[in-house]
């Protein structure tokens, strides 16, 4: 698998490059949004593992923008990003398939631990669908080969 790659979906374009240049300071590559849209449009062709997606946006607002991403790329790792009044939503975004949550302002060395974490999952679950994958092949040559046995 590709080092993990990180996407900023925040409509605060200070935060944006900031955190960027912090990230990619560490070896993080990461690419960054304006918003909901925009996230979901790279999203498209972009390869990120993890996306730290702020919960209060103009338009798309962060929940609405997470469950879009898990509905199209359900293996992308989401954790929200919100503000101290909007820890309900933080909560929605948990229930709505997100990793797990930070607070604003964000300490950098917790936003990074946070998205390894993330990351980690994302391996897991990626390994436990090629198993699954491997053992249906598995299966279907077991099944071809002895349909021509009776043959």
């Amino acid at each position: 698998m590709d080092p993990m790659k990180v996407m900023l979906v925040d409509d605060e374009e200070r935060f944006l490059s900031t955190t960027r240049k912090l990230l990619e300071k560490k070896g993080i590559p990461v690419v960054t949004a304006a918003g909901g849209a925009e996230a979901l449009e790279m999203l498209r062709v972009e390869n990120v593992h993890v996306v730290i997606l702020d919960v209060k946006m103009p338009g798309m607002d962060g929940i609405a923008t997470l469950r879009e991403i898990k509905r199209r790329f359900p293996l992308i790792e989401v954790i929200m990003l919100t503000g101290h009044g909007t820890i309900e939503s933080a909560v929605e975004g948990l229930k709505s398939g997100a990793t797990d949550y930070l607070t604003k302002p964000a300490d950098v060395d917790e936003l990074i631990e946070k998205a390894e974490d993330a990351f980690e999952k994302r391996k897991r679950l990626e390994d436990k669908i090629r198993v699954a994958q491997a053992r249906k092949s598995m299966q279907s040559a077991q099944q071809i080969l002895e349909e021509t046995k009776e043959s």
